[in-house]
């Protein structure tokens, strides 16, 4: 059984998932990065000044100067600006994968569309083609 699962875990496949996973959580933490520290900001200041990640409703009827103080004072929240920046974060990754698809399937295309070289004739073949050559001269 151990043998059967180091030969599992060992499959191209099951590697290049755990290189994929372990890019894609570090993709995630730039991509949050990205849009909490670059996009947002911006559209907060236009919007005069609104940072969506303090965007919250108190549930239990209190007013709460952020959303930390009503979380320390145990308050129920809707964080809809966290969630705000969640799709925002989403949007932004699905765009930068659907890039990333697309630069894919373009070399794809790429590829099919570059005309290919006859194989090379195998070595019997050759050796045959010269035996026939030299009995008809």
């Amino acid at each position: 059984m151990l043998a059967e699962f180091k030969q599992f875990i060992m499959k191209g496949n099951m590697i290049d998932m755990a290189v994929g996973i372990i890019i894609g959580a570090a993709f995630g933490t730039v991509i949050k990065s990205l849009v909490s520290d670059i996009i947002m900001p911006p559209i907060g200041m236009l919007m005069g000044g609104i940072d969506f990640s303090g965007l919250f409703i108190a549930l239990d009827g209190e007013i709460y100067a952020s959303l930390a103080a009503a979380q320390s004072a145990g308050a129920p929240t809707i964080n809809y600006g966290l969630f705000i920046n969640n799709v925002l974060s989403l949007l932004v990754v699905g765009f930068a994968v659907f890039m990333l698809v697309r630069a894919v399937n373009e070399m794809k295309k790429k590829e099919e569309v570059a005309p290919k070289a006859p194989p090379m004739p195998s070595e019997e073949v050759i050796l045959l083609r010269e035996i026939r050559d030299a009995l008809s001269s």
